[in-house]
This record gives C-alpha cells, structure tokens and sequence, in this order.
C-alpha cells in the first residue's frame, strides 16, 4: 500500500477517534523491542506553544551539529511533516516501511490512527541513529502515546483549557495530566513563571528540578546589544540572542523555554551564541501568525483556544490592527464563545465558515455561537471557508487584515484556496509541496 491507502485504512480501523491510554499501545511498542527515538530525548507537553517550541528547540540543536529529529502533531499539509530529521519531513517510502512493522507487531490489538502513527514515528527516529529528538505530546501527557518514552528533559508550555472532555473540567485537572511527562530526577522547563499547583507539586514529588521562567531563566531585550537583540539568563549563564522570526510576545515564551531545555541537556552550548541565532533566525512554522499577504494584510493561524485567542489579541492590539476581519472555521467541541469574548477589541467583523468531520459545525452554529456573545458585532455565516475568504476580500481595504484561524484544517484550507485564486504573494510560503494540495489531517487520541 502507499501512504496515502495507509491513511485511509488508519482512518476506518479504530472505533473511536481519540481513546487515551498506554496499554494497547504499550504492549505493541514492546513488541516492536520498544525504540528509543534518539540518545536524548526532550518531551514538550502544555496548552499552547508547543508546535513552536518543538521547532525552535529542533533548530537550535540542529545548529549546534547535533543529529536531531522531531514528532509533533498534527500536521497542515502532508503527513510527512508530523515527522522531521534535521528539519526535513520524511518520505513516504519510510513511513510506508514504518507502518508495515507496526502492523506485524501489533497482532490483534487495535490501535487508533494517532498511537499506530505515533508508534511509527518512534520506530522512524530510532532507525536514523539521532543525537536528539524533541516529542510533541498530541492530548494531554500523562495517558499520551508519546509517554511511552522516558524524557530526558520535560517541557511545560503555557496550560489553558482545552479538552476538558478528556483531561478534566479544570486548569488544575490538566495540569495533572500534562505533568505526567516527568520522570523522577529528571528536569523539567516551564514556561509558566507560575504554572497551576499539579506542576510544582508533580516535580517536587519525583524529585525533579524545575525551571520556571522569570524565577529560574529569562529573556528579555538587551540594552546594550544590537537593537531587537535579546539576552537569556539561566544561573551563571547569559547569551545574547536573536529575536524570534515569528510574530508576538508568546513566541518570546516559547524560544526562552527551548533555550532553558537546550542548557540543561546540552551545558556549554553559550559557547555557540552565534550558531544558536542563525537557528533561531531560520525558524518558521507554518499557521503561525503566518503572514502571506501584504495589502490587504493576511494572517494565518492555527490557534483554536482561549489562550491562544488571547495571544492573537495582543499581538493585534500591539502593531495597531484594531479593526481586524477574522474568517473562523473552528470544531464544535472548542468553545468559540471564549476565544471570541478574547478577541472582540480587535476584531468587528466576524465571517464564520464550516468546519468539516465529525467533530465540525456548520458557519451558522459557529455564527450563532459568537453572536450570543457579541450582540454588537457584525458576524456573518457562510458555507464553504472559500466563500467567507472571498467575502473578507470584497470588504478589505488594503491597509485591512484578515486573520484565518480556528485549526489547523482551517490554516490548511485557507492556504489552498490563496494559492488557487492567486491572492498569496508568496505561494511557496504556504504550500509544502508543489502541489499545495493537504494531505489528510486527523485529530490526536
């Protein structure tokens, strides 16, 4: 079979779409003679910023002349790029081979689409012999397939709420789960100066140093460097630092936590500085505060949660685009009412689209939903994400913006329709392959 038959097949397979645990997966990735994916091995486990620290800490380590791979889910446009050596997505055929020794090790136990795929990805970082590989937990930490290996160095992004269905009703509750990625004696770096109590008192517990941001490391401008250039600190250590390539103060939290990890496991490596800010430098993930369009200005983010809605406020607050148009296509299951009461100082005009899958809803759920919030703003439903573009394109003046945000299907489809109408000014920027056309995306779990 080709990946692509693969895919198909994964989709159908398990009854259920997200079903935590280890146990199923477990016994398989014992079967498979349990890969360890590199040498050392980060996990980064929170609400938000994990896509950007898995990518920045990759990069930097990269930099420094390690052998790095990543995991990280899920993915906008292809598959191949849940899975990364040295930056680059992996081919087909190796996913292809991947597949085909997860399926003889797993017998008759049945796995979903996330913990077959994930039991792959581990398999493909152990065969390339890496120096380090950085984890992206899917949902949650604690029941994640990803925690099937033991970190050398946890990483806590900032934690909100978000899939209170399967990690409880509250910010204490999650918090649970996420620290579950510790591991006795092992270090953990938290972006949070004051994370929720389950993460101090699960670190205290095994014994694990914990390194929180503005008690233990910082990054901050430097006033005696070049302008824009930044000075982290962690105990005696202290590196000047290129700024991060992509936009808002959260990415700040997210390159000062992958500096902290990178320092813990790899101590000397300020020796490097210059290294380290040509990786920073080259960062970019894609759906990030993307932009791909000037005038009218176009963003493109995967942000599907309050906490990120907050981070999207700001930055829009911060470079004066107070009058933002937000297409949103978002899941039923996100609370859309949230991130709306979040954004609606910047944000007018509202143009709601469908959201396909099972976990979807219509533009005029979505519409609904945000209007019973916003009675003032102008909010609009529409069918297709296309039409809804369309439509924002009509009303934009071209000193406007249009933010497309919602999910990360919503950043894949938006990509595809600008490449399509010819509206992106730089196609290569928001396709992955020539074509540009998504592969399948499906949810962790």
């Amino acid at each position: 079979m080709n990946l692509d038959a693969w895919l198909g097949l994964l989709e159908k397979r398990h009854p259920q779409e997200i079903e935590l645990g280890l146990g199923r997966c477990g016994s398989v990735y014992q079967r498979m003679g349990s890969p360890r994916p590199a040498g050392k091995v980060y996990t980064v486990a929170g609400t938000n910023g994990k896509g950007s620290t898995v990518a920045c800490l990759a990069s930097m380590c990269t930099g420094l002349g390690l052998a790095c791979g990543t995991f990280t889910s899920p993915h906008i446009f292809r598959f191949n790029e849940r899975i990364s050596i040295a930056g680059e997505p992996v081919s087909d055929d190796r996913l292809v081979w991947a597949f085909g020794q997860v399926e003889d090790a797993r017998e008759d136990v049945s796995l979903t689409y996330f913990e077959f795929t994930t039991l792959a990805g581990l398999l493909i970082l152990n065969r390339a012999g890496l120096d380090c590989a950085v984890l992206e937990v899917g949902l949650g930490g604690r029941l994640d397939t990803v925690n099937l290996v033991d970190t050398d160095c946890a990483v806590i992004t900032p934690i909100g709420l978000d899939h209170q269905e399967y990690l409880g009703p509250d910010l204490n509750a999650i918090a649970r789960e996420k620290a579950g990625i510790m591991r006795r004696g092992t270090p953990v770096v938290c972006t949070q100066t004051s994370p929720p109590e389950p993460v101090i008192q699960t670190a205290a517990g095994l014994n694990a140093p914990l390194y929180r941001r503005g008690r233990d490391f910082d990054l901050a401008a430097d006033s005696g460097g070049e302008t824009g250039s930044l000075r982290f600190s962690m105990a005696d250590i202290s590196m000047r630092v290129s700024p991060p390539a992509m936009g808002g103060k959260h990415q700040l939290d997210n390159l000062a936590a992958a500096l902290a990890a990178l320092h813990v496991l790899h101590p000397g490596c300020e020796s490097k500085a210059a290294d380290i800010s040509d990786a920073i430098r080259a960062c970019r993930v894609p759906g990030r505060l993307q932009k791909v369009r000037s005038s009218p200005e176009v963003l493109l983010d995967v942000g599907h949660n309050e906490l990120a809605a907050e981070a999207l406020a700001a930055f829009l607050q911060e470079n004066g685009r107070a009058k933002t148009i937000c297409v949103l296509a978002m899941l039923a299951d996100k609370s859309a009412e949230s991130v709306a009461r979040a954004m609606a100082d910047v944000c007018q005009r509202w143009l709601c689209a469908d959201s396909p899958g099972s976990r979807g809803q219509s533009g005029a759920r979505l519409a609904g939903r945000l209007k019973a919030v916003l009675p003032d703003a102008e909010v609009n439903a529409f069918g297709r994400l296309g039409d809804a573009l369309q439509a924002a394109f009509s009303m934009a003046g071209e000193d406007a913006t249009i933010l497309v945000f919602g999910s990360f299907t919503t950043v894949a489809a938006a990509a595809e329709w600008l490449r399509v109408q010819h509206v992106g000014h730089d196609a290569a920027r928001i396709t992955v392959d020539e074509s540009g056309k998504p592969r399948r995306e499906r949810p962790n779990g």
